[in-house]
């Protein structure tokens, strides 16, 4: 069995890799990163020079490289965490955006369909569904009309409707997953938790957007990884299931616990303005995945903080080149 994780070396990518190559011991894994200013190499060492590993830099734009590698390589399943995901830089250069997270799916979903990729699985967001607005007790179901605000959540949606056309028209054994805001090792601190964390420590101001009361769902990053591998393994084709981590925050409030968990004063918090159209709510209902899959997160957000920020203090020389 051989699979290819695109996006391998970022955030998620590099979590789910660890966890694919610790938990699928007679699987051989490959992992394409284009290598841009979020993911590095450094993340997967540990796997380097294992005859089940190999790494391709390639960028999915690229059609004719990711097709020769399929030729080489021949896969048996696909996994798509590759993607520009930063709003604010998506506000500034749409472009990019476009490029990779759909071009790039699309060109992705071809070589996958040409070479008999038995399973497709493309890694979504919650951002897609929109916002649920000040006051909602909602939660995004699977069945939630799309409604993308910034141009990085209509990218991933533009993707994620070309995944499952591809399925319908094709036959392609596409699933999907939509997940809600991760934390945890190796995230890049462009991101709420890691920059503040950095920021923090160093006595530097925190710039909260707007009024901070934006809620976001949480789920720590291996409980995601864990996810995806199920459905990878046991979804129906043609699905899309939610995860999240039952744990909606606002940002004024996980910027509190930063600060609290290094012992700084609250007037390191600097108001500024807010961002353009920020979505004011997100949450995730997870009960798809409990009733087909039998998942839930296992990883309380106190739980999963706590590691997070053991792992920054093991890695300050890892945090600091990234910032």
């Amino acid at each position: 069995m051989k699979i290819l994780i695109t996006g391998g070396a970022g955030f998620i990518g590099t979590n789910f890799t660890h966890y694919y190559f610790d938990k699928h011991q007679d699987h051989e894994i490959v992992v394409l990163d284009k290598l841009t200013y979020a993911g590095t190499r450094e993340n997967l060492a540990q796997l380097e020079g294992s005859n089940r590993f190999k790494f391709a830099q390639i960028d999915l734009v690229d059609k004719d490289a990711v097709t020769s590698l399929f030729t080489e390589e021949k896969f048996d399943s696909v996994v798509n965490f590759a993607a520009e995901s930063h709003v604010d830089r998506s506000i500034h250069d749409p472009s990019v955006f476009v490029m990779t997270n759909v071009v790039g799916t699309h060109n992705l979903l071809d070589a996958s369909l040409e070479h008999g990729v038995s399973r497709y699985h493309q890694v979504s967001t919650d951002e897609v569904y929109g916002d649920l607005g000040d006051g909602s007790t909602d939660l995004f179901t699977e069945k939630t009309l799309l409604a993308p605000s910034s141009p990085y959540s209509s990218s991933k949606a533009a993707a994620d409707l070309i995944c499952l056309a591809y399925h319908r028209t094709y036959g392609l054994p596409v699933t999907i997953s939509r997940c809600s805001n991760n934390y945890g090792p190796y995230q890049y601190p462009e991101k709420l938790i890691p920059y503040f964390y950095f920021l923090a420590s160093q006595d530097k101001k925190v710039p909260v957007y707007g009024d901070g009361m934006q809620i976001r769902d949480w789920i720590y990053v291996t409980d995601h990884c864990e996810a995806v591998d199920l459905v990878l393994q046991k979804g129906k084709t043609g699905e899309i299931y939610n995860m999240g981590g039952n744990c909606e925050k606002s940002n004024l409030e996980i910027t509190r616990e930063i600060l609290d968990f290094l012992g700084k004063s609250n007037d390191l918090i600097e108001y500024v303005e807010d961002r353009k159209g920020h979505d004011r709510r997100y949450a995730i209902d997870n009960s798809k995945m409990e009733v087909d899959l039998s998942w839930k997160p296992k990883v309380s957000f106190e739980e999963g903080l706590t590691k997070t920020f053991d792992w920054y203090k093991e890695n300050t020389e890892w945090l600091a080149k990234k910032s």
